[in-house]
């Protein structure tokens, strides 16, 4: 399993490559819109010179901000032309309209990550198009399934609300209409059936998982079959530290001094 950090913030992502455990970078529009408002690809090739100067050889992709096939083609040509790093991949979103762009961009020897699949069928629909990666959402995927438990909640209101009731409707459509099943909304199944077909028919595709929510998550997205998990910056120090880790580090650091004393 490798690791990815799922940011665009520049101090995070020099922090965790000058330490050498990430083997890429993944940003999508939100993420973006977090940093201060700046010039797009001003913001990307700061991105790659950190790239260029720690591990040159580190992944980064990128993703589109339109749902048009040509727009998409356009805007895939630009950032390779752009940002001029061999290990560059364009996210395009999954849907119908954007499997001819994952098709015609791949075509053309373009890298391509398609993002925000949530089930096994738009990953396989995706590899089979020509997608390099196929990122499956594994927090967002394991919200479907508890969309009940949060409706109970008394103090959801609001928007929230709403929300949440339109999607609680949608999944029993879809469950209905015999779409999906309910063990579909287990992140873990999913990555499992994914990688299974992946590795049978499309054994150069690699699965991300993405929509960390937790330390754990990272774990088991590796042990369910992730080739990569990209992660949000705030849970690497959970990931690295533990309690009895500092309490042997100090002990022995006390007895060297003692025995130096």
């Amino acid at each position: 399993m490798k690791i990815f950090i799922d940011s665009a913030n520049l101090q995070d992502i020099e922090n965790a490559l000058k330490r050498g455990f990430v083997r890429g970078i993944t940003t999508n529009p939100s993420i973006l819109s977090k940093e201060p408002k700046g010039v797009f690809k001003d913001h990307i090739k700061k991105i790659v010179d950190l790239i260029r100067q720690y591990q040159p050889d580190t992944h980064l992709s990128v993703e589109v901000f339109s749902r048009n096939t040509e727009e998409i083609v356009r805007q895939a040509r630009d950032f390779v032309e752009s940002f001029a790093h061999p290990h560059l991949s364009v996210k395009i979103q999954v849907g119908w309209d954007e499997l001819e762009a994952i098709r015609r961009v791949s075509q053309e020897g373009i890298s391509v990550n398609c993002t925000c699949c949530m089930t096994t069928n738009q990953a396989i629909m995706a590899a089979a198009a020509g997608a390099r990666y196929v990122s499956l959402f594994w927090g967002r995927i394991r919200d479907m399934g508890s969309i009940e438990e949060k409706l109970k909640d008394p103090a959801l209101s609001g928007e929230k609300r709403t929300i949440l009731v339109s999607h609680a409707r949608m999944k029993q459509e879809y469950l209905t209409r015999g779409v999906t099943e309910e063990r579909q909304f287990d992140p873990a199944y999913v990555m499992r059936n994914t990688r299974e077909i992946l590795d049978r028919r499309y054994p150069g595709v690699e699965i991300i998982a993405g929509s960390m929510r937790s330390a754990s998550d990272v774990k088991n997205a590796g042990l369910s079959g992730a080739h990569i998990v990209t992660v949000p910056p705030k849970f690497f120090p959970d990931m690295i530290s533990h309690f009895k880790t500092d309490e042997v580090v100090q002990d022995f650091l006390n007895d060297f001094e003692k025995w130096m004393s």
